[in-house]
């Protein structure tokens, strides 16, 4: 009985950094960037986009195609910057434990 009020005592701790953890998620922001800096994207650490900057020489219609891409690719760069930010924090959280296949947290 002893172990069990231990192990529920960690699984509490564990939750609470969990909701800690997420908190700072939210707070956090990464940027990414495409076109040597002319496309910015920005995103939460939830992978939620807060802001988007396009350089205005881009703005030509006949470059429109170009444009479309570059936002596609600033946008999955900070994607993976904040896919690696939240790996880095639940590692923090969860001591280096490996989590069991197919759970992904936070998102």
């Amino acid at each position: 009985m002893k172990n069990l009020a231990g192990l529920m005592k960690q699984a509490q701790q564990m939750q609470s950094k969990m909701q800690e953890m997420q908190a700072r998620l939210e707070t956090m922001e990464m940027e990414g960037v495409a076109g040597a800096g002319m496309v910015s994207v920005t995103l939460n650490g939830k992978g939620e986009m807060k802001r988007l900057r396009i350089d205005p020489k881009l703005a030509d219609p006949a470059e429109m195609e170009m444009l479309e891409d570059l936002v596609l690719a600033a946008h999955a760069d900070a994607k993976r910057k904040t896919e690696a930010a939240a790996a880095e924090e639940m590692q923090k959280v969860t001591g280096g434990m490996e989590l069991p296949g197919g759970m992904k947290l936070p998102f």
